[in-house]
């Protein structure tokens, strides 16, 4: 049986499977995973730069999953999309290759960083294999599912480096995942109608579409406040209210937006986030004035 729906040859097996390499929801995740990392600063122990980047390419692999299995139920299962590159035995094949280099990840992390990491990461991948079709169907689960697979990548990246788990750490893991839940409640809010008609539950099938970005503001402001008041208490880093301000100033803008715009506004304002995030906690400028 072939891999393929139309292409054929070597060639069209991997643009078949870079097909699903989504840059923009792969990245985060992976960042995610560095940023951990970057905040365990001076507290790394023994572990090296390998088992950071096998962390990284743990939780790309969880994502790769998740977006293999969405398009093969979406496809394949529900009849969703008009298309997709690879058959049923291509997605199938696919996602046993993406769960062996995750288990593999798996293996390696245990023997470079220790149990806490390898527990932290593992239910990236049962975030990722389960989202379709079993958790993508309830509001709750549907709207967390990668907002939390980010906050465990944190965890996880740090506890690479450290062995343990830092209350700062569980800190930035939580705004993450506040702030991204926020943005999800907009994102799903865009196929409203669609998802009505097929009896999928998200927040804004839920309680509308009015309602439903109230919520999603609302966490989104809660996760900046508390940004600011972990700032402010030296908790984080002075300079993370930066990163607050920046999006901020984003989610003005992308309030009054169509929920198209408004959505792409928001997840590229989350990369804006974590950058100035990511130079705060690296540089600390204002720490070495003595600030």
């Amino acid at each position: 049986m072939s891999l393929l729906r139309h292409d054929r040859g070597v060639g069209g097996v991997a643009r078949a499977y870079w097909s699903q390499v989504h840059p923009v929801f792969m990245l985060p995740p992976v960042a995610a995973s560095l940023f951990g990392a970057i905040l365990a600063g001076d507290g790394a122990g023994t572990a090296t730069t390998t088992a950071t980047a096998v962390h990284a390419v743990a939780i790309f692999a969880a994502v790769y999953t998740a977006h293999l299995k969405d398009g093969y139920v979406d496809f394949h299962v529900r009849g969703e999309d008009d298309d997709h590159p690879l058959t049923e035995r291509g997605c199938r094949v696919g996602l046993v290759a993406s769960s062996a280099l995750f288990a593999l990840c798996c293996l390696l992390l245990w023997e470079l960083a220790g149990w806490l990491a390898v527990a932290l990461t593992v239910p990236t991948w049962g975030i990722a294999y389960l989202h379709a079709p079993q958790l993508d169907t309830n509001p709750l689960t549907a709207t967390t599912g990668y907002p939390l697979g980010i906050a465990l990548a944190i965890l996880g990246g740090y506890a690479v480096q450290t062995g343990t788990v830092s209350g700062v750490a569980l800190g930035f893991a939580l705004v993450f995942l506040v702030l991204l839940t926020g943005i999800k409640v907009v994102d799903d809010a865009q196929d409203y109608d669609y998802d009505r008609s097929i009896d999928k539950i998200t927040v804004a099938v839920r309680v509308g579409p009015a309602r439903a970005h109230r919520v999603a503001y609302g966490l989104m402001a809660t996760a900046l406040v508390v940004v600011v008041a972990l700032a402010v208490s030296q908790i984080f880093p002075p300079t993370a209210v930066l990163a607050a301000l920046a999006f901020a100033a984003v989610a003005l803008v992308a309030r009054r937006a169509e929920p198209e715009l408004a959505t792409m506004l928001l997840v590229r304002g989350s990369y804006v986030f974590l950058a100035v995030l990511v130079a705060a906690v690296w540089f600390q400028p204002l720490s070495r004035l003595g600030i």
